[in-house]
């Protein structure tokens, strides 16, 4: 990601921090490279499975150009999407963990790559795009079809 759409994704993202200095410090400073940010203002975040969560992105960017911010974890053990806020608090999903309003979720810099194995696996834009829960949504089903199709638990 370029100077600029970095730049506008730090800001997008601390604007949700309670002190968004302090985040940019954060930042910074932390050697993994990451802050801890609250849920449910700008963005929720919906988890999904690492054995669903690839498979759903996969469809995803089939489906759309771009999807909004999306997160993996270490080993893929599970994949964090970006939706809008208030989502987490209407999901009704097996397996699935919202993120909304009194959660945090730990956010590297858009810009670096993180030590802690939380990673951008789409990096927000700055521009505060979304995944939209409705395509999410059709994205995992779509996914979770073609995992049974396959043979896959």
């Amino acid at each position: 990601m370029a100077g600029a759409g970095v730049k506008a994704a730090v800001e997008w993202l601390a604007s949700v921090a309670p002190d968004p200095d302090a985040c940019r410090w954060e930042w910074e400073r932390n050697p993994r490279g990451v802050t801890l940010l609250p849920a449910g203002r700008r963005w929720d975040v919906l988890i999904l499975p690492g054995e669903l969560g690839r498979p759903t992105l996969d469809v995803l960017t089939r489906l759309i150009d771009r999807p909004g911010p999306v997160l993996g974890d270490f080993g893929d053990a599970r994949t964090g999407f970006f939706v809008a806020p208030g989502t987490a608090a209407r999901w009704v999903g097996t397996g699935v963990r919202g993120a909304g309003r009194g959660t945090w979720i730990v956010v590297p810099h858009p810009g670096r790559a993180a030590g802690s194995g939380v990673r951008w696996l789409i990096p927000p834009d700055g521009s505060g795009t979304l995944t939209d829960a409705t395509l999410l949504e059709l994205a995992m089903h779509e996914a979770a079809a073609g995992r049974a199709e396959s043979g896959g638990d």
